[in-house]
């Protein structure tokens, strides 16, 4: 049976600027995640201004 994600709680990443949304694996810490990515968080010290 398929879910619909269309109620998903979203941030959007300090270092690309784009937005993202909850998943699984973050379900017991979606308050502590503020990357996108591992790439944006190794690269957190580079953030863009857009």
């Amino acid at each position: 049976m398929a879910h619909k994600k269309e109620h998903l709680p979203e941030k959007i990443c300090p270092v690309c600027g784009l937005p993202f949304t909850w998943r699984k694996k973050w379900e017991k810490d979606w308050d502590n995640v503020k990357y996108c990515s591992e790439r944006c968080r190794r690269n957190k010290k580079m953030k863009t201004t857009k």
